[in-house]
């Protein structure tokens, strides 16, 4: 029996329709920005498998690193021990983050990232004695599919089957010139019931590669700032460098009061989830009655074999040369949104660093499940390119070691699908 079709006995695979989806593509090793089947087809992975890979498959570096570190420690309860790489990780990330980040707690991944940061806020008002239970966030957020992470989601085809079972959540428009003004004034009528302001950076990513100005982001932050409302920056997809700077909240002057963190944490290599905030947030939890305690944690809290993957990955985040390559995507991104955004099948074409979005014109509104997508999946497989377009968003968003060449090849094949499709 084929590898395919033992998948398709026994496994379940995400977002995924079960009943009419392609058969799962065998992978069987990665090099660089490649991924390779079991017949030997090359495939660019154009998309960073899920935006978690930014320096490259089987990177030998970080492969080294988790080598070391599984025949020294695998796992420790972290209720109660500690151990170096967890230790270390805390230390080298807060040095990169907002001066008023001050502690770091260790998750899973991005949703439960974002259940921390929720929990935080939330019971940081209890602890003060305060009845601050409603939470800000924007229409077409996506923080995840747990379900405090779905709640402050915007409500879609994803949320449906849950949506009476959600809090409530107070969604507002991203910022704009012409907006910004309301959004304020809503805050402040809101204010006196509001824990906190949860946000994606200048881009979130599910909702459709949605972009908006660092400008007004930062104006609606300090606008939170002067009526206490906490803030909750997820960099869950934007952190890593992904947005052009090492974090998006490094455009803003303002600094929030938590921070989440996952996907290129560990360079794609496993699971991994981070939660820093403020002092402020953490001495709100430090009282001789327990009760105050944040209780939160998960079975494989600070694992060191993920801790090591996140510091092997760091070491190569913060040389030279991946600052070179990201500004290097960059500019050959800007020269293809040029190049296409006059094109009669362009809706609109956006940029934020290394995330390029096009969205392709319908004729209808878009949206994730227009039926062009599979088209355009179907097409770059057999093209050896790996773009998971959102509906009819086609988004390329690499590894920071992808070439020229390869960069290129994607283009190009984005032109002739505009032409063929």
């Amino acid at each position: 029996m084929s590898l395919v079709d033992r998948d398709l006995k026994v496994i379940w695979h995400p977002y995924t329709q079960m009943q009419t989806a392609l058969p799962p593509m065998p992978i069987v090793r990665g090099e660089g920005v490649c991924l390779f089947d079991e017949n030997g087809k090359k495939y660019i992975d154009a998309v960073s498998s899920w935006w978690v890979n930014i320096h490259g498959h089987a990177h030998p570096y970080i492969a080294q690193k988790v080598s070391e570190q599984l025949n020294k420690l695998e796992h420790v309860i972290f209720a109660g021990f500690t151990h170096e790489g967890a230790v270390e990780l805390a230390e080298r990330l807060l040095k990169l983050l907002p001066i008023n980040q001050k502690k770091v707690f260790y998750s899973d991944n991005g949703s439960t990232a974002v259940e921390v940061a929720i929990k935080m806020c939330l019971q940081y008002w209890h602890n003060k004695g305060e009845g601050r239970t409603k939470i800000l966030a924007f229409k077409n957020a996506y923080h995840g599919d747990t379900f405090g992470a779905m709640a402050v989601s915007g409500r879609s085809a994803f949320t449906a089957a849950f949506d009476s079972l959600l809090f409530e959540v107070e969604f507002i428009d991203l910022p704009t010139e012409e907006n910004i003004e309301s959004l304020k004034s809503q805050i402040s009528n809101l204010k006196s019931n509001l824990a906190c302001f949860i946000f994606e950076p200048l881009v979130q990513g599910a909702g459709g590669m949605l972009m908006y100005e660092a400008v007004y982001l930062n104006e609606l932050m300090a606008h939170c700032r002067k009526e206490a409302v906490l803030m909750i920056d997820d960099e869950v997809f934007t952190g890593f460098g992904r947005t052009g700077k090492s974090f998006a909240c490094d455009y803003v002057a303002e600094q929030p009061d938590i921070m989440c963190f996952s996907k290129g944490l560990t360079g794609g290599t496993m699971a991994l989830g981070i939660t820093t905030c403020s002092q402020q947030i953490y001495n709100a939890f430090l009282s001789d009655d327990r009760l105050k305690t944040l209780f939160h944690g998960h079975s494989f809290t600070a694992n060191p074999i993920a801790c090591a993957a996140a510091l092997a990955s760091m070491d190569l985040f913060t040389e030279p040369s991946t600052r070179e390559n990201i500004q290097r995507i960059e500019g050959l991104h800007s020269q293809f949104l040029e190049k296409i955004r006059h094109h009669p099948k362009v809706k609109t074409v956006r940029q934020t660093g290394t995330i390029l979005a096009m969205e392709w014109e319908t004729g209808n509104d878009t949206s994730y499940f227009n039926s062009l997508r599979d088209i355009l999946y179907r097409y770059f497989l057999d093209a050896g390119i790996i773009l998971r377009p959102l509906g009819n968003v086609i988004y390329i968003l690499p590894p920071y070691c992808i070439t020229d060449v390869e960069l290129n090849y994607i283009y190009n094949k984005i032109e002739q699908a505009l032409e063929e499709i």
